[in-house]
């Protein structure tokens, strides 16, 4: 069949109102439908379980500033606490976990009422399975341990505070 002879199979249906024509040849089968209404076709949906309350979804926290890749970060800000005049705060450069000593059985780098010299490695945080070593800014006494160990600590918290000498 050519486009030609499709094209007036076609126009005889428009002109004589035909809505339907089966047309079979040994070489094909062509079916023309016109008009008439649309079936429509219902797949089964499957039914979520029915929950007696909506799923609490907490609120999204901001992130945490991220520490610059590159530089030192400053870890002493000289803003004693009001139990401390003079003293320097040691404050956290990143986000982590903040241990006192290089290893559970081992002593801690210091206690309260040590003499630390600017450089002394005062604790670890660990970040991401890395242990960052935190060193004192000043030369000084310890007078405060401000986080215990094994406590979580945020980028900023301070963590000792050293009264200068």
């Amino acid at each position: 069949m050519t486009p030609k002879e499709l094209k007036q199979i076609l126009q005889a249906l428009v002109e004589h109102g035909v809505s339907e024509l089966t047309l079979e040849t040994p070489d094909y089968k062509l079916t023309v439908r016109r008009g008439g209404e649309v079936q429509v076709v219902s797949v089964p949906q499957v039914q979520a379980p029915i929950l007696a309350a909506p799923p609490e979804v907490p609120a999204p926290t901001p992130p945490a500033p991220a520490a610059p890749a590159a530089g030192p970060q400053p870890q002493a800000k000289a803003e004693p606490q009001d139990d401390c005049p003079g003293c320097v705060e040691v404050r956290a450069p990143i986000v982590g976990t903040f241990y006192r000593a290089p290893a559970p059985d081992a002593p801690p780098y210091v206690k309260e009422g040590d003499r630390v010299e600017k450089g002394q490695v005062l604790c670890i945080i660990e970040a991401m399975k890395l242990m960052n070593e935190i060193e004192s800014e000043v030369s000084g006494i310890v007078k405060k341990i401000l986080v215990e160990n094994g406590e979580p600590v945020e980028y900023g918290q301070p963590l000792f505070l050293i009264q200068p000498v």
